[in-house]
């Protein structure tokens, strides 16, 4: 297999130089400056930001962030599509990369319902896999995931969305042959493989009440039966709308009292409407495109920037008033354009999520109400 590390190496040397002289001057405030008493914050990265060809995401990387996450290169059908086959091109790239930046670096994520090839879950001829066989199969990947980057994570997503809206496990594939014990396994064995690592459960509408009450109830478990969990990760897929400021503020503080640590996980405001169904993250709500959904493909109106722009704010003062409580905010991408709610609930959509427009260029009000939110 060929080194990364010496291309990776050679692109860190380079590309900054060569930005100097192609990439427009950003004189927006440093979002990691403005919240490096706070928290870190966070962006997730794909396969072009990370392997250097979208080059115009580093100098925003450098200057802004100071934690960075997978979106999808560590996912188990990227890093381990076959059983005996393990690709790690992805990860050695995205772990350097953290080195080079000295950030926060997150792994997502090792057990999940989504992304996961049929043979982890059937023997060879095509049959379920017993308990003992699944278990097996997932120690074993994070035995050669986690292992390959200790010291280099130094937090994980162990398990990622495995309890429903109405507070009952997921009846996932996982949860259908091992139960709640596949839950155990993973954090038993990730915290074998690396116990210096932050080990978290990451899940989306942490603050829907029945379903925040379950995920504690589960971490309260794991840790009364002597497994580690340091943090939840309450995902921050938000609308206009909803949910209330007074609802995510209560999730913070909740999680933070029964003892865990709050992580804002995969940040982003959704600007466009839905589908009644698709509230939250599930990707099973999928819809084809439909035009009625995709109103602003010119760009947005003003009116709905600004609507925008307030919804940042208020979300970010309350963020501001817990900061003893948060140790990360980690916007789910960099920019618009590399947003997966382009494509998620309906596929096709221009969408405005972020807090970097298409260009990579900052949205100038949003980070000048931030800027005078962290003065007062």
């Amino acid at each position: 297999m060929k080194n990364p590390y010496s291309v990776r190496r050679l692109l860190l040397l380079v590309v900054p130089v060569f930005l100097l002289f192609s990439f427009h001057q950003d004189d927006s405030p440093s979002l990691k400056g403005l919240f490096e008493e706070s928290f870190y914050i966070g962006a997730a990265l794909n396969y072009r930001e990370v392997n250097g060809t979208e080059s115009r995401a580093l100098p925003v990387l450098q200057k802004h962030f100071s934690s960075i996450s997978p979106e999808n290169g560590l996912k188990w059908v990227r890093v381990h599509p076959q059983p005996d086959l393990y690709d790690f091109e992805f990860g050695d790239q995205y772990v350097q990369l953290g080195e080079s930046l000295d950030a926060f670096v997150i792994g997502h994520t090792l057990a999940w319902h989504q992304q996961v090839p049929d043979w982890v879950f059937e023997q060879e001829d095509g049959t379920p896999k017993t308990k003992a066989q699944l278990l097996a199969t997932l120690e074993d990947h994070i035995e050669n995931v986690v292992g390959r980057y200790r010291g280099k994570i130094q937090g994980w997503d162990v398990v990622n969305e495995a309890i429903e809206d109405n507070g009952e496990f997921r009846k996932s594939k996982w949860f259908e042959i091992a139960g709640v014990d596949f839950i155990k396994t993973a954090f038993r064995k990730a915290n074998e493989v690396d116990p210096d690592a932050e080990l978290y459960y990451n899940d989306y509408n942490v603050f829907n009440p029945k379903k925040r009450a379950a995920i504690l109830a589960l971490a309260k478990e794991l840790r009364a039966e002597g497994m580690r969990i340091d943090g939840i990760g309450m995902q921050g897929h938000y609308m206009l709308d909803r949910p209330s400021v007074a609802e995510i503020e209560k999730g913070i503080v909740e999680i933070h009292e029964a003892g865990f640590k709050v992580m804002i996980t995969e940040l982003d405001v959704d600007v466009l409407k839905r589908p009644r169904e698709a509230i939250g993250a599930d990707l099973a709500k999928s819809y084809e495109f439909q035009e009625e959904y995709n109103p602003y493909s010119e760009g947005l109106p003003k009116s709905v920037e600004q609507e925008l722009t307030a919804r940042y704010k208020e979300i970010f003062e309350v963020y501001k008033k817990h900061s003893d409580k948060i140790s990360r905010v980690t916007f789910w991408g960099i920019h618009d354009g590399a947003s997966w709610l382009n494509n998620w609930p309906v596929r096709g959509r221009t969408n405005y999520p972020l807090v970097f427009d298409r260009d990579i260029n900052p949205k100038t009000q949003i980070f000048n109400d931030l800027e005078e939110l962290m003065k007062k």
